[in-house]
């Protein structure tokens, strides 16, 4: 067996001197162990959400238009989410910087109210990368709550049923959101 010891340590031997060639002192990254980033910089940001109505009858569909930004490199699919006071009730995966003149990306999503209870929601949306350097704006709510009134009820003031509101980061170019 002392034949077989002093092979397995020349196989040792071999295989440091392919993983670390000349030497290097840094480690070597096999795919994907620098967290998938290759250090681009990531940087999504939510810059404005638009809902409609915000005065709806339990069972309507609410419509919900999202505006996403990528600021800074790299590409993806990511997940984008509705909220509606803080919770997922709608997802859809878009895909991201594909194209370096393609920043802005709109997405559309309908909150079906057939079987929420008559009340006030928070409408917001979301886009989350863990790799992102700058998480704080990868969401944004609108202010105005939706108002949900119960099927054939009215809505204080005497208001009929519509509207829409809008909230835009104030970082962002109004002027670039379009339509």
């Amino acid at each position: 067996m002392p034949g077989s010891r002093r092979t397995f340590w020349l196989a040792i031997g071999v295989l440091l001197t392919i993983a670390v060639p000349g030497g290097a002192a840094e480690p070597v990254l096999l795919a994907d162990m620098d967290g998938g980033g290759g250090g681009v910089n990531i940087d999504l940001a939510v810059r404005q959400v638009t809902v409609a109505p915000v005065r709806a009858h339990v069972g309507d569909v609410v419509h919900v238009d999202v505006v996403i930004e990528n600021k800074a490199e790299g590409s993806r699919t990511t997940s984008a989410d509705l909220l509606v006071n803080g919770k997922v009730v709608a997802s859809q995966l878009f895909t991201w910087g594909w194209s370096p003149g393609e920043r802005l990306y709109r997405l559309s999503f309908d909150w079906d109210t057939r079987k929420v209870s008559p009340g006030e929601y928070r409408i917001g949306g979301q886009a989350f990368v863990w790799e992102d350097t700058s998480p704080f704006d990868n969401r944004l709510d609108v202010t105005q709550p939706v108002l949900i009134a119960p099927a054939g009820g009215g809505f204080p003031g005497g208001e009929a049923a519509g509207g829409s509101a809008t909230e835009t980061d104030p970082r962002f170019d109004k002027s670039r959101a379009g339509g």
